[in-house]
């Protein structure tokens, strides 16, 4: 079962689990897994969101015995990130870890998700219980949106993170640009026509980011191809792509899953693609939260360990708990 709501849409979907399309597909970070959720997508009646559908008690339990990154050791680990970094002379690599939240009896599972929709209007929100799996998610960068009628594809580079009331600094602004180059350099592939926006501030919650827009023309049978060569993107991965994902599966201490991985979103007018960033897998007796940023040769370890702090309360500040 899954609810969600799309950006600036207040409107609660779900899937009638009738049919074999496949309208709605999580994708895991590394490709190799995804989730199908059969059925047409419907409006459902938010004041008969299904209870029980979404009750704690559906959830399964913890058994990973993960034991989350202490502060320390992400810090030693970022150190070695940033040798890595200068050694091999990357533009950036994105580090993430997992903070494992556990001090709770229940979760309102219902009043949380309402909570993560009110505090990111802007964002895909989404929740569901799906087997052994149920993650819970709210998050704006668009990986790709595709409008079957007029063809225009429109994707954006979203990178560098500061709390809202601080100032950018030359590290943001550099951690950007390679994102926005590696972009435009995929899209010039499909398009000559491309429109590219001013950069400017993306506010998410309590932090904001570095946004460029982009749109272009492209014919229908490339679009699966482009999603695939954007991601992952230099935003949540890094550069080159294929040397930075094997490092981080090297060096990150749990594997991402379907964090930092898309959700594809399929209707009659469009077919959109959202990056699942800010996000948590849910248990009955545990959360775990997931959490990264873009590491740059100037990165200092101490501001990046805060900027997973606040990125972690995306989500664990609108959890209700008893």
């Amino acid at each position: 079962m899954i609810y969600f709501k799309f950006p600036f849409d207040e409107k609660l979907y779900s899937t009638d689990e009738n049919s074999n399309k496949n309208n709605i597909i999580f994708y895991s970070f590394d490709g190799l897994t995804r989730i199908d959720f059969n059925g047409n997508i419907l409006e459902t009646d938010q004041e008969n969101f299904d209870q029980k559908a979404i009750s704690s008690k559906s959830l399964p339990e913890d058994k990973n015995e993960f034991v989350a990154e202490t502060k320390n050791e992400y810090l030693k680990n970022l150190e070695r990130v940033i040798e890595v970094i200068k050694e091999n002379q990357l533009p950036k690599l994105v580090y993430s870890r997992r903070k494992i939240f556990t001090d709770f009896n229940e979760i309102d599972l219902k009043e949380s998700f309402n909570n993560l929709c009110k505090s990111y209007p802007n964002a895909f929100r989404y929740i569901f219980i799906d087997g052994e799996n149920s993650w819970m998610g709210a998050f704006s960068e668009v990986l790709g949106k595709f409008n079957k009628k007029t063809h225009d594809f429109e994707t954006m580079s979203l990178a560098g993170t500061l709390p809202v009331s601080e100032n950018w600094s030359e590290k943001e602004v550099e951690e950007q640009k390679p994102v926005t180059n590696y972009i435009r350099n995929i899209l010039k592939n499909y398009s000559e026509n491309i429109n590219e926006s001013e950069t400017y501030d993306h506010i998410s919650g309590n932090i904001k980011h570095l946004r460029t827009d982009f749109k272009a023309n492209i014919q229908p049978e490339y679009l699966d191809k482009i999603i695939q060569e954007l991601h992952p993107t230099p935003a949540v991965c890094g550069i080159p792509k294929e040397f930075c994902k094997e490092t981080i599966q090297r060096l990150e201490k749990f594997p991402r899953e379907f964090y930092a991985g898309y959700i594809k979103i399929e209707t009659e007018q469009t077919v959109q693609y959202f990056v699942n960033l800010r996000c948590s897998k849910l248990y009955k007796n545990s959360v775990h939260l997931f959490v990264g940023g873009g590491i740059t040769a100037q990165s200092n370890p101490q501001k990046e360990w805060i900027e997973t702090e606040l990125k972690s309360e995306a989500v664990l500040k609108n959890l209700v708990i008893s």
